[in-house]
């Protein structure tokens, strides 16, 4: 049964699958990650790399320690820091002198999460509701970082016809396919797909980019999380990459619908596409698994940073792409 808190007009109408997802996960008042999420990792819905592995906290450290000096930034900042986890691992993993020299910026809605944030963190960080209001209090100079963050943007789903293109839409309970001409800028619509194919496009992140990172003059980011480039997105998997979480359970299919506000819900990173909008604000440097990425800073006796890092797991179906806005 959908939640009846959730806001469906009366008689309601269908919302575009955007619209339906970012007021599941992100409506102040009935959103999952604004009110419901109880925490990440064993007492959550799902579970991230950084609540397991100590091994990508050691890599990103790593990261920002040649990123920060080689930028002249002294400001670092993450987007969607989930628990506070991650930043807590790169903080004691920075050499003391650049630990005392960096400024740590956090960017956070929810407020569930920002308390474990200060309880995990204490008064060592700044939080910002937008990339926006943190890259004003850097004066646009800082280096970036998110692991999971562009997975939990609202995505637009579209499945190929015979003749073109339908975009779902969302009554309670139920999926609708409605024709259009109207689509959104996405390498996903350069390729050839057989009818019935659902693919996910993150123009709410495209906007983003645009928009939250407008002011940002100089530095690096790192974007880490689940997906692949185009060609392999895909790959058997005709109904497309949606999904949800609800108590550790995997969730898809019309049961992505069921509980709005009360369960995650997150489709695939398109990395071509990131890498393509990336494109008006900074350079590539690289694009790289997350088994690349940590290669060095693994302990082979400790199991999660070996599931972490291998090609077969979570080595392989994260990717890392690391971006710069030269001054």
């Amino acid at each position: 049964m959908l939640a009846p808190m959730f806001p469906w007009s009366d008689p309601p109408e269908a919302l575009r699958f955007d619209r339906f997802m970012a007021a599941a996960l992100h409506d102040p008042q009935r959103g999952y990650y604004a009110r419901r999420i109880r925490s990440v990792g064993h007492r959550g819905d799902f579970t991230t790399a950084a609540s397991l592995s100590p091994a990508l906290g050691r890599a990103v450290s790593a990261w920002a320690t040649e990123a920060l000096r080689e930028t002249r930034c002294r400001d670092l900042i993450e987007l969607g820091p989930g628990t506070g986890a991650l930043s807590a691992a790169v903080l004691a993993s920075l050499p003391f002198l650049r630990r005392r020299r960096t400024r740590l910026h956090l960017v956070e809605r929810s407020e569930p999460l920002r308390a474990q944030q200060r309880e995990r963190l204490g008064d060592r960080v700044r939080w910002h509701d937008t990339a926006a209001s943190a890259l004003a209090a850097c004066d646009g100079q800082a280096c970036l970082f998110s692991n999971e963050f562009v997975d939990a943007f609202p995505a637009r789903r579209f499945r190929r016809t015979d003749h073109g293109w339908a975009e779902s839409w969302v009554l309670p309970g139920e999926e609708l396919w409605r024709e259009t001409d109207e689509l959104p800028p996405s390498s996903v619509f350069d390729r050839t797909w057989p009818p019935g194919q659902i693919v996910e496009v993150h123009d709410s992140f495209h906007r983003w980019l645009d928009e939250d990172l407008a002011a940002w003059t100089r530095g690096r980011m790192l974007t880490i999380d689940y997906g692949a480039e185009v060609d392999d997105l895909y790959h058997r998997r005709p109904d497309g990459s949606l999904r949800g979480y609800f108590h550790q359970q995997l969730i898809t299919g019309a049961e992505c619908l069921a509980r709005p506000g009360h369960q995650d819900l997150t489709c695939d990173v398109n990395f071509t596409d990131l890498s393509a909008w990336s494109g008006k604000l900074a350079c590539r440097r690289r694009l790289i698994t997350q088994s690349d990425f940590l290669d060095g800073h693994v302990d082979p006796g400790n199991p999660a940073d070996r599931f972490a890092s291998h090609p077969s797991g979570a080595g392989g179906g994260f990717l890392v792409l690391e971006t710069e806005c030269p001054a």
